[in-house]
């Protein structure tokens, strides 16, 4: 099993903790993490995009000059491709752009996301993260102890103050365990989560 440090909100090591290695421990399987981000993009897309093709452009209905002797190349309509204000040829048109992943491919891919964490050391375990009223500079106080900027802070459960203090820090993000996913954590540079957390993620994802 890998072993992490546990820092306080001061940024000092108190302790130590053993990372299961079913959820911290696997091989990354980068096809199944590259999947995983694609699908997670894919889904958030609306797919409102539209042009109109040369069918749906008012006008063009006669033929702006005669098939022959006129010297010019011969034209069917003032809406076709080529002319200005003519329809958009293959326009897009609205769509659903997401894609299923079996929920075993997005566990193992979660798994291989966490794992790489670990590798990578920058996966900062605290022991406990409460703050007794909404401040955004205790938050940055947090952070700065880590040495981290640009972070994904996971919580077990929805801790209003801490949410609320982190919520206008650039580059920062909170999660709770449940909702956590494989773009966020490689999005952001470290992965901070609560010891409390930790024990929620190896429960819900073993």
């Amino acid at each position: 099993m890998a072993t992490v440090s546990v820092y306080n909100m001061e940024g000092k090591q108190v302790s130590e903790i053993e990372l299961n290695d079913a959820i911290f421990g696997v091989e990354v399987n980068e096809h199944l993490i590259h999947r995983s981000v694609v699908q997670h993009l894919a889904n958030k897309r609306q797919g409102t995009q539209s042009a109109k093709t040369r069918a749906e452009v008012r006008g063009g209905g006669r033929k702006p000059w005669r098939q022959k002797g006129t010297g010019r190349a011969r034209q069917g309509s003032i809406r076709s491709p080529q002319w200005t204000g003519g329809g958009v040829v293959f326009a897009p048109k609205p769509r659903d752009y997401s894609f299923k992943l079996n929920k075993k491919e997005k566990r193992a891919a979660l798994r291989a996301a966490l794992t790489s964490r670990v590798v990578d050391n920058k996966i900062f375990v605290i022991d406990e993260l409460n703050f007794d009223e909404i401040k955004t500079k205790k938050m940055q106080a947090v952070l700065e102890s880590l040495n981290v900027k640009k972070a994904l802070v996971v919580l077990e459960d929805n801790n209003k103050n801490v949410v609320l203090s982190a919520r206008n820090i650039p580059n920062v993000k909170t999660a709770f365990t449940n909702s956590i996913n494989v773009y966020d954590i490689l999005k952001y540079d470290a992965f901070v989560v609560t010891k409390s957390a930790v024990n929620a993620i190896e429960e819900v994802y073993a």
